[in-house]
């Protein structure tokens, strides 16, 4: 493992719980469930097992290497590291999102791909796709989740929840948090009585694609 600055894997270390704690309080996972972790080099900064977000403090950092063998830490990393690890190393992501988000979890039973209702789906790389089920934790439900991830950053995982990632927490968050409106957009439009939700078509999509290259305010 190549060698990390402590300042830094400080610095990330606060940003992964603070971005924990705010799932919960966006109401995007309950108790302890969900997770997150980001990539400082070699190393993946994780929220561990079972400890609720708002007691997590600078000496409660864990951390493992890209096998998983952990390397920082007394606690025990979330029983979801073999999905955060395989989007790492699949990926360029430098930050994984897990939430249990109760709309987007809703869809996840309902479809398997995200019907085309908004362009927001453009932000997570074009429709999202659900996972087939495997049970939490197993190397099976992340080798299923990256079969959703396909060119995509962001995935419905079959009646259990999401999994997004980014370049940066706040970007992985932000995918979270669009997955979850999507899905309740698309809930909502679809439950109208005998109404059926207008769809955007794959041209569409791709031109919204491509504006959003140009969106936001120059670096």
């Amino acid at each position: 493992m190549s060698e990390q600055h402590p300042e830094s894997v400080g610095e990330t270390w606060r940003d992964v719980v603070a971005t924990a704690c705010r799932s919960a309080s966006d109401g995007l996972v309950v108790g302890t469930s969900g997770n997150v972790s980001a990539r400082v080099g070699d190393l993946v900064l994780v929220t561990p097992s079972g400890v609720p977000y708002d007691r997590l403090g600078p000496h409660d950092a864990v951390g493992v290497d890209l096998d998983g063998r952990q390397v920082i830490g007394e606690l025990g990393p979330t029983s979801e590291l073999p999905l955060h690890l395989a989007v790492y190393r699949s990926t360029d992501a430098a930050a994984v999102v897990h939430t249990h988000a109760v709309h987007a979890t809703a869809v996840s039973t309902l479809v398997a791909e995200v019907p085309l209702i908004h362009y927001a789906a453009a932000i997570l790389g074009g429709p999202v796709r659900t996972a087939a089920y495997a049970r939490y934790g197993t190397p099976e439900l992340a080798e299923a989740m990256l079969e959703a991830l396909r060119g995509r950053t962001g995935c419905l995982l079959a009646n259990h929840g999401t999994v997004t990632y980014g370049d940066t927490l706040d970007r992985a968050y932000e995918r979270t948090a669009q997955l979850e409106w999507l899905c309740r957009l698309w809930l909502t439009a679809s439950s109208v009585p005998g109404r059926t939700p207008a769809l955007l078509d794959p041209a569409q999509l791709a031109e919204v694609t491509e504006a959003l290259k140009g969106y936001g305010q120059p670096g």
